[in-house]
C-alpha cells in the first residue's frame, strides 16, 4: 500500500521574505509533502509587497490581509500565530513550512515541536540563529537555486572549502557526534544514520555550506574516511594522530 503523502501547512510572512524565491520554496517543500495549505500574511495596500500580489494567484497562495493597528506593532505576526495554532489543534497536517527571516516566531516553532510536528523554515542570511537552530531543517534561501527539470532544487551557495568546514566548530561537533553515535566497534557508520541522528540533534542542510548532499560535505571535509558498498554509505572518523603526525612529517 502507497503512504499517503504528508500535508504541509506554508505559512509565509510576506514581510520578511523575498517573493522572488517562491518557486524554489514550494519545490523543496514538495520533498517534505504537499502543501495543501498556502498562506502569506501582510498588509497588501502596502506597496512593499507588490511582489508578492504577482504570485500569489499563480502559486495558488491565499492573502491574509492584515492592517497596521499601531506604529511599530507587526500585526501579520500575531495573525500568522493564531493561524498556526488554529491548524496544530485541528491535527489535521503532518508538518509546517515557515518563511520568514524574522526571530519572533522561535516561540511558535518551539510550540508546534511540543506537539510532534515537523517545522521546515525558510529564510535569508540574515535570520537571527535562534529561529534558525528552533526548526527541525531551516534552509537558508540564498542556498536555493533555481529547480532544475527534474524539479530537484540545487544548491547556489558557494562552496566552503575543506579548511572553512574544518574551522567550524559547531558543524565539526556535529558530524563527529553523529559518526561517533551510529559507529560500530570498528568505529564506521553508515551516512544514512549520520544523517538521520544530525536530523534529531540540529537544524541542518549541506545547501547551506554549498554542497547539495551530505555525503558532498562530508568527504569535502576531509576529516572522515568514505567507502561504498553497493548503494550504501559508510564514513568513519579518521585517526587524527595520524593525521596529525603526517603532517608534522609534511
Amino acid at each position: 500500500m502507497t503512504e499517503p503523502e504528508k500535508r504541509i501547512a506554508l505559512l509565509i510572512d510576506a514581510d520578511n521574505a523575498p517573493a522572488s524565491k517562491i518557486d524554489v520554496i514550494l519545490a523543496e517543500v514538495a520533498r517534505y509533502g504537499v502543501a495543501n495549505v498556502r498562506r502569506a500574511y501582510g498588509n497588501w495596500k502596502s506597496p512593499h509587497l507588490k511582489q508578492w500580489e504577482a504570485v500569489l494567484h499563480e502559486y495558488a497562495i491565499r492573502p491574509i490581509q492584515q492592517f497596521a493597528y499601531s506604529t511599530g506593532k507587526n500585526a501579520s505576526d500575531m495573525a500568522m500565530v493564531i493561524d498556526a495554532m488554529d491548524l496544530l489543534y485541528a491535527r489535521n497536517l503532518d508538518g509546517f513550512a515557515i518563511v520568514t527571516s524574522d526571530a519572533d516566531f522561535t516561540p511558535l516553532v518551539m510550540r508546534l515541536l511540543t506537539d510532534g510536528e515537523k517545522v521546515y523554515g525558510f529564510g535569508e542570511k540574515k535570520t537571527p540563529s535562534p529561529f534558525v537552530n528552533a526548526c527541525s531543517k531551516f534552509t537558508y534561501l540564498e542556498a536555493l537555486g533555481a529547480p532544475p527539470d527534474n524539479g530537484k532544487v540545487e544548491a547556489s551557495a558557494p562552496k566552503k572549502a575543506a579548511q572553512d568546514l574544518r574551522g567550524d566548530a559547531r558543524l565539526v561537533q556535529m558530524l563527529r557526534s553523529a559518526v561517533d553515535s551510529g559507529s560500530g566497534d570498528d568505529g564506521w557508520t553508515r551516512l544514512d544514520v549520520v544523517g538521520s541522528q544530525i536530523g534529531n540533534q540540529a537544524s541542518f542542510d549541506p545547501r547551506n555550506y554549498g554542497y547539495r548532499k551530505l555525503s558532498d560535505l562530508v568527504k569535502a571535509s576531509d576529516l572522515f574516511e568514505v567507502k561504498q558498498e553497493g548503494k550504501t554509505i559508510w564514513v568513519r572518523d579518521k585517526p587524527r594522530k595520524r593525521v596529525a603526525a603526517k603532517k608534522t612529517a609534511v
